[in-house]
């Protein structure tokens, strides 16, 4: 009988995510193969210390944190000079991913489309115009590195803008201001660390009281329909799949990405962030993409920890 892996289950933390990131963690609790592995849980909110003296026995980390201090690079050097493969992105990847405007650049020099934006700074706050006037209305602000939407907001005037950027700032230092772009929002995943998957499209359609994705429209059950596979000519799917892949490859990611688009009714596709640590419950947006391609919630756990321990090999 082959020995168990000896797998730390990385969850809770600090940030505004936490919550989601405790509810993931239920729910790859029960999906992970007994049979196959010794789970230890820790939560780097109290438990950094204990992860640290419990680092030689563990054979790998699966990172269910969301956000600052978890999704950013953070915990991916930590458990690096720990010495523990996790599954994902490395400090590199994460750190660009988390950083929208650094991934937009990434996203552009790849030739990928992107809605044009500038960086704001707390000063127009009382000077909105200069903003709005350069780049016009509707507008997307929101706060560089956070995740789930939070601090984010759609406005249409300068007074909303003002707000709006007062908010955003609330949340993080660093804010951006983008064209907003009007069509249906899909999100494409990938698996694979040098040879790559992409997944089938998800669309995400959410209700009227919801003018877009934000966080409450994530995590209320009924909020949103979610459509997999999505219902798109082949060309345009494939296109999406496309510049998932290379969104991937420009953000220098491993093992694992979700990247969401908005698909505008000419056909034409934005590309809008990509996140390294995708939710995971057995609904989230990524394994229901998985499904549909054919793997189970529990055979995609099972694939990124192969994949981390691949990784492993081909870069220790």
């Amino acid at each position: 009988m082959n020995k168990k892996l000896q797998l730390a289950l990385i969850a809770g933390g600090k940030s505004g995510e936490r919550d989601v990131s405790l509810a993931g963690a239920k729910g790859v609790l029960a999906a992970l193969d007994r049979e196959k592995y010794d789970i230890h849980q820790y939560d780097p909110a109290v438990d950094l210390e204990r992860l640290a003296r419990d680092a030689e026995k563990l054979d790998v980390a699966f990172i269910l944190l969301h956000g600052p201090l978890g999704e950013d690079g953070s915990m991916q050097g930590f458990l690096d000079l720990l010495g523990l493969p996790y599954q994902g992105a490395g400090v590199l990847g994460s750190a660009l991913a988390m950083d929208k405007n650094l991934a937009k650049i990434l996203y552009r020099l790849a030739g990928l489309p992107v809605a044009g934006w500038l960086m704001a700074t707390p000063g127009d706050i009382a000077r909105p115009g200069d903003l709005s006037g350069k780049l016009g209305f509707p507008l997307v602000v929101k706060p560089v590195a956070q995740g789930s939407s939070l601090g984010m907001s759609i406005v249409y005037g300068d007074k909303e803008l003002a707000a709006a950027l007062e908010k955003a700032f609330s949340f993080d230092d660093t804010v951006m201001v983008e064209q907003y772009v009007k069509g249906r929002e899909i999100t494409v995943g990938v698996l694979g660390n040098d040879a790559l998957t992409a997944l089938p499209l998800v669309e995400i359609i959410t209700g009227k009281e919801h003018p877009f994705f934000d966080y409450t429209a994530k995590y209320t059950p009924g909020a949103t329909v979610e459509i997999c596979p999505a219902d798109f000519p082949d060309d345009i799917r494939m296109r999406a799949q496309d510049y998932g892949l290379q969104a991937h490859k420009a953000l220098k990611l491993k093992g694992y990405s979700r990247t969401d688009m908005i698909v505008a009714e000419d056909g034409g596709i934005t590309v809008i962030e990509t996140n390294t640590i995708p939710g995971m419950t057995p609904t989230s947006l990524l394994p229901q993409a998985a499904k549909e391609y054919g793997l189970s919630f529990s055979q995609l756990l099972d694939r990124l920890i192969e994949l981390t321990l691949e990784k492993k090999q081909l870069y220790s």
